[in-house]
């Protein structure tokens, strides 16, 4: 499995505080069989380079390859959607088209749909973190569909599905399922216990509900596709 959204970088957001948890992490992901991790650390304002990103993930792959631990990790961040629009061209995981969005979780701003609409127009995929978890959409959820187009996706969280958030959260999470709109499920992993890197308990959950095809596209086909640049494919292909 390719799990696109994991802050596994030490001491850049609320992620692990030093290598050591990095590296136990990226452990707990290869139990649990996946392979490649986009790190997505928070991005609020540039205090934080593309750049930077990079030589972090360089630094925490040598660690890993050091350590024998199967996993490969590639850049990424996960961008709050207040930032300037135009910054947010530098953060597109990496050198693809895609990027990784967040809303505040109290609401959906009313700006929302049209920042998207204008990052679509530039050439950019923006794909959504965890709507499930936004308070608006849990109340409203055909309000996140109203937002989406071809080239705007929607990537929710494993634990969500599985009822780890609760029981309002997991309606949610299994609404947008029902409703073909869910295009990747992610770990959002922040530490080793709490929210740690473990995508499997989703995989089977999803496989009995919704078969095996889905689940092969939402956690190994689409995730592959963000770090290459291909098309990803909708439930309706």
């Amino acid at each position: 499995m390719i799990d696109t959204h994991c802050h596994i970088l030490p001491g850049i957001d609320d992620g692990p505080e030093d290598a050591e948890e990095s590296v136990e992490m990226a452990r707990i992901a290869a139990r649990d069989g996946i392979n490649k991790i986009i790190a997505t650390p928070h991005i609020y304002d540039m205090r934080y380079s593309p750049e930077e990103i990079a030589q972090r993930v360089d630094r925490l792959n040598r660690l890993l390859t050091q350590k024998n631990i199967p996993v490969e990790v590639h850049p990424g961040a996960e961008v709050f959607i207040g930032m300037d629009p135009h910054i947010l061209f530098k953060y597109a995981i990496q050198d693809t088209p895609y990027i990784l969005i967040e809303f505040p979780h109290d609401h959906l701003p009313a700006h929302a749909g049209k920042l998207l609409q204008w990052l679509s127009d530039k050439g950019l995929k923006p794909i959504i973190a965890h709507p499930e978890r936004n308070h608006s959409v849990i109340r409203s959820p055909e309000t996140l569909l109203r937002l989406l187009n071809k080239d705007i996706y929607v990537q929710i969280t494993g634990d969500s599905l599985t009822g780890e958030f609760g029981p309002d959260i997991q309606y949610c999470a299994h609404f947008l399922m029902e409703s073909g709109k869910v295009d990747i499920i992610a770990s959002d992993a922040h530490a080793k216990k709490f929210r740690a890197p473990v995508l499997s308990r989703a995989e089977k959950a999803t496989a009995r509900r919704f078969g095996e095809k889905a689940s092969e596209r939402l956690f190994q086909t689409n995730p592959e596709a963000v770090l290459t640049g291909r098309e990803i494919l909708r439930d309706e292909e």
